[in-house]
């Protein structure tokens, strides 16, 4: 399992395949929460993470389709987009510098 410290993460990516819209208003959430702390919040499909992702958070459904894509980025996978656990524990991270693993 990967771990990163909070301080190092400079971009979040959720990633997303339906385009129903949640992941796209997560990300919107997460760019609200985190842009204080130097962060970037970018929304993208599943097969096109970006190389300069720190953090990927997708549905776990697409989590082993996300770790393929991005195979050195730590993969956040999450049940819900609004109001998941992980997700929070993203953002604490960020926030407090703490230890993400994935």
């Amino acid at each position: 399992m990967t771990t990163i410290h909070g301080t190092a993460i400079r971009k979040v990516v959720v990633a997303c395949d339906a385009g129903m819209g949640s992941s796209a208003m997560l990300a919107g959430q997460l760019r609200r929460q985190l842009g204080k702390h130097s962060v970037t919040v970018e929304h993208t499909p599943v097969d096109a993470i970006p190389a300069d992702a720190d953090v990927v958070i997708c549905h776990q459904g697409l989590a082993e389709r996300a770790r393929r894509s991005a195979p050195d980025v730590i993969v956040i996978p999450i049940r819900v987009f609004i109001g998941d656990p992980a997700v929070a524990n993203v953002v604490k991270a960020v926030q407090t510098g703490g230890e993400l693993n994935g």
